[in-house]
């Protein structure tokens, strides 16, 4: 038996699946103790049933997804609307290290993957699919360019991508408070009472609660109560329905003119730039004329708002049609070189990360975030910080200004091309 979900019936069952993983990760600990994006909860249950009856032979279930393009897009246009430059400004010389820090991580988690993927003797772009795509990028950014590498010829890529992110983010969550800890006693570091830190008076998690669940391109701007306070500015108006469709035209337009660029550029040049990837260039191009030019006000808090709600709803779509099926024969390479890319990154934060960032509590708190989005998303970050610091009494404000800015915004500046050059390169 076959069912056949229309256009409506399928962003529906999307909605209901997204608002029951919200629900979930509120109320199991191991979803919330791993900071589990809700449209993975909801739209992963939903792909593990379309697997049971598809393997029973009870029935087959097609899904239309035709709205998931247009909500990625809108989405990776409100993280170039965050792309603004007074941002790094403010964050000063140590977020630009951090930053540094992180697009490094982007460049080599892809040369490990196609490399290792070479040496495997799998595609290289599944290698893509097993590097800053998915670990770097998360679930969000798995969930977009999966289906575009498959649309390159190489079947199972969103599949081994949306693998590979839930496999990063569990780990970033383990790792990151253990290693932290595990520098602070290697080097015999004690936690500062004054310079760069305040007493944390809230348990251990507090403050993550109303995470959106996401980080790089998983998260992008709407990440959280400690990234909306850190970009705040003084005068920001709450959302209401006039900013909300001023920044939303502001979007569509954003949209349009990006997909015209990519496809602009492909006809140029033969280079395939994926219009999501188009409209956050745009966005982050317009976002800062606009600081300068003051053309229209952007409202962040609705930029949030849109940021959340098409993230949400394109990744539980995603989530709904993966093919779980198509990862078996991928199963033993796809391990082999996730292993690699977490020995490196451990190697990387524990002997360059936390040099660069200054060998003392500080530093240990960004490695701990740098684990947390570097594997999984800015949330599984800010987690990691919290309950390290808690470990201490003592928060750094440092760590909590400076990770959330690069690990949901500004990373994806250099790792989003960097990723559209790879996979053109390997296609």
């Amino acid at each position: 038996m076959e069912l056949q979900l229309s256009l409506v019936q399928t962003s529906a069952l999307a909605m209901v699946l997204l608002a029951f993983g919200e629900f979930a990760r509120r109320r199991v600990g191991f979803l919330e103790k791993f900071c589990i994006p809700a449209p993975v909860v909801g739209g992963f249950l939903f792909a593990l049933l379309v697997l049971v009856l598809r393997q029973t032979g009870a029935a087959e279930i097609s899904l239309d997804t035709s709205l998931q393009t247009p909500a990625m897009i809108a989405f990776f246009s409100t993280i170039g609307l965050a792309g603004s430059l007074a941002t790094i400004k403010r964050g000063g010389k140590l977020l630009l290290v951090y930053l540094v820090a992180c697009w490094s991580l982007a460049i080599a988690q892809n040369l490990i993957g196609m490399g290792m993927a070479k040496v495997l003797g799998v595609d290289p772009m599944l290698g893509i699919m097993a590097g800053a795509v998915s670990l770097e990028g998360g679930h969000g950014g798995a969930a977009a360019f999966g289906p575009t590498a498959e649309e390159m010829g190489v079947q199972g890529a969103t599949t081994v991508a949306i693998a590979s992110a839930t496999f990063g983010l569990v780990a970033g969550s383990l790792l990151g408070g253990m290693l932290a800890s595990f520098l602070m006693h290697w080097h015999k570091l004690k936690a500062p009472q004054k310079a760069g830190v305040r007493e944390a008076k809230q348990p251990v998690g507090a403050g993550m609660r109303k995470l959106a669940g996401g980080g790089g391109s998983a998260g992008g701007p709407a990440v959280g109560e400690d990234l909306d306070e850190a970009i705040k500015q003084p005068g920001d108006e709450i959302s209401n329905y006039s900013s909300l469709l001023s920044t939303a035209t502001v979007i569509g337009i954003i949209m349009v003119v990006g997909m015209l660029l990519g496809d602009w550029i492909a006809e140029i040049t033969g280079f395939s730039l994926p219009a999501y990837v188009g409209a956050m260039i745009i966005a982050v191009i317009f976002r800062n004329l606009n600081d300068k030019l003051k053309l229209i006000k952007i409202n962040d808090d609705s930029v949030n708002l849109i940021s959340q709600m098409t993230l949400g709803f394109f990744l539980t779509l995603a989530m709904m049609s993966l093919k779980i099926w198509e990862l078996a024969n991928l199963a033993g390479p796809l391990s082999v070189i996730l292993l690699v890319q977490l020995v490196f990154i451990v190697l990387f934060s524990a002997f360059v990360v936390f040099r660069m960032m200054g060998k003392d509590y500080d530093a240990a708190t960004m490695v701990a975030g740098f684990l947390g989005h570097g594997l999984g998303a800015t949330p599984n970050a800010l987690a990691n910080m919290d309950a390290f610091n808690a470990k201490f009494g003592i928060r750094s404000e440092k760590a909590f200004l400076i990770v959330p800015l690069a690990g949901a915004v500004l990373i994806d500046l250099v790792a989003l091309p960097w990723i559209v050059w790879c996979m053109n390169l390997v296609a």
